[in-house]
């Protein structure tokens, strides 16, 4: 009796799992971005490990009730089974190659940004993101992680010309175009932060002392969340930033309206005496 009850459970625990998958109810949020091969390469990984979740146990409790003490079985145990063993070493390698060969050429992907995308930093820091635009040059001005501090959250150089007409944008929000691939930048001035906005797929770690970065063409026009998924204090449950997709023109105005690096450290004043 006991080995049919535990084996009734196991397979009500299969029934769930697969009900719930089948639901949807923990699906992806609605793509943004143009990473359907991130989707696909993650639908594929959830069909394979599923189908093996349901085999591997409605065999375990096929055999808990077919060889259970309770009809008069008693279990022994099998050594060296050559056919069983290279059998089982072959299915797990077709799986695995199966299963990473297409996570590597989404991965190839993700590291290989595009030509000319709009390049934005993004700095970490307990409990926010800030974000820094090219000026009208086109280019980011120097940052150094020495340079953090009070009035320079995004640890830039000062005595860097082409930083005066960076825009800056503390706590933000992020604000790209729709249809035109973005690069982020990611630096951290703390601890380790993990940039994620779930629609777009995509997400990185900002680490101290170094430079990280994620691109991807968002897709629809929109507000969305960036969140941090690395545990990096008391109040990392409120590090959540927000981030709109807007169409060119938008984007242009709104940029135009961003305060200059210069402007917001008292640089200008200063480069203009």
């Amino acid at each position: 009796m006991q080995a049919a009850l535990l084996a009734a459970a196991i397979v009500l625990i299969v029934l769930a799992a697969v009900g719930v998958t089948l639901s949807g109810e923990w699906w992806l949020t609605p793509q943004a971005a143009d990473w359907g091969g991130i989707d696909s390469m993650l639908l594929a990984t959830t069909i394979i490990t599923g189908i093996a979740f349901v085999i591997i146990n409605l065999f375990i409790a096929y055999t808990i009730f077919r060889f259970s003490s309770d009809r008069g079985h008693r279990a022994s145990d099998a050594h060296h089974n050559p056919r069983l063993e290279w059998s089982l070493i072959g299915m797990t390698t077709v799986l695995i190659v199966i299963l990473l060969a297409p996570g590597l050429f989404v991965y190839g992907q993700v590291i290989s940004p595009p030509d000319d995308p709009i390049v934005i930093e993004v700095v970490g820091e307990q409990w926010a993101w800030n974000y820094r635009y090219p000026g009208e040059d086109g280019v980011l001005g120097a940052s150094r992680n020495d340079m953090f501090g009070p009035g320079n959250s995004m640890g830039v150089d000062p005595e860097d010309p082409a930083v005066l007409d960076d825009r800056w944008v503390p706590g933000g929000p992020l604000v790209v175009p729709v249809g035109e691939p973005v690069q982020l930048l990611l630096r951290s001035r703390d601890v380790i932060h993990i940039y994620f906005v779930p629609q777009f797929r995509v997400k990185q770690a900002a680490m101290p002392g170094m430079m990280n970065d994620l691109w991807f063409t968002p897709t629809r026009i929109g507000d969305y969340q960036a969140i941090c998924t690395e545990f990096c204090g008391i109040a990392h449950h409120g590090m959540v930033g927000g981030v709109r997709v807007v169409d060119r023109s938008e984007y242009d105005a709104w940029l135009e309206e961003q305060n200059t690096v210069g402007e917001l450290m008292g640089l200008v004043d200063q480069a203009e005496e």
